[in-house]
């Protein structure tokens, strides 16, 4: 870039930085990891598992609590691990119960789990928020 006249170095500069801040900006408002779409007071959502999609960046369950279908995200690999929470145990046809934090929009049949609790045994997924 040295030998560009220095008003098209300033302008590949000027974009380059543009387009960094367009990215970090945008990328909060895409993702709803964290819990800024969390309610903040704690519920109890039990049903039985239809499906589970486990992995990074975190879990997500089908939970049909109700006679409705919720997505219930669980904790990273090694967040479940600590908990004592294996993979198999969050398989189709378990009966769980999670505790944690409804999405703020009750339209939206969402909930981030705190704890988990299968056969009266609670795994903590998140010990800092107890």
């Amino acid at each position: 870039m040295s030998s560009m006249p220095t008003s098209l170095v300033q302008r590949v500069l000027g974009l380059i930085a543009s387009a960094a801040v367009a990215i970090a900006v945008s990328l909060p408002a895409s993702a709803h990891h964290g819990w800024a779409w969390a309610e903040d007071g704690n519920s109890e959502l039990s049903g039985v598992v239809m499906a589970a999609k486990l992995g990074n960046p975190h879990g997500e369950l089908t939970l049909e609590a109700d006679g409705a279908e919720w997505i219930v995200e669980v904790g990273q690999p090694w967040r479940n691990e600590r908990a004592g929470l294996k993979d198999g145990m969050l398989v189709k046809g378990v009966k769980l119960t999670a505790v944690g934090h409804r999405h703020v929009d009750p339209k939206k049949r969402v909930f981030k789990a705190e704890r988990i609790v299968i056969d009266g045994k609670t795994f903590v997924l998140y010990p800092d928020r107890e």
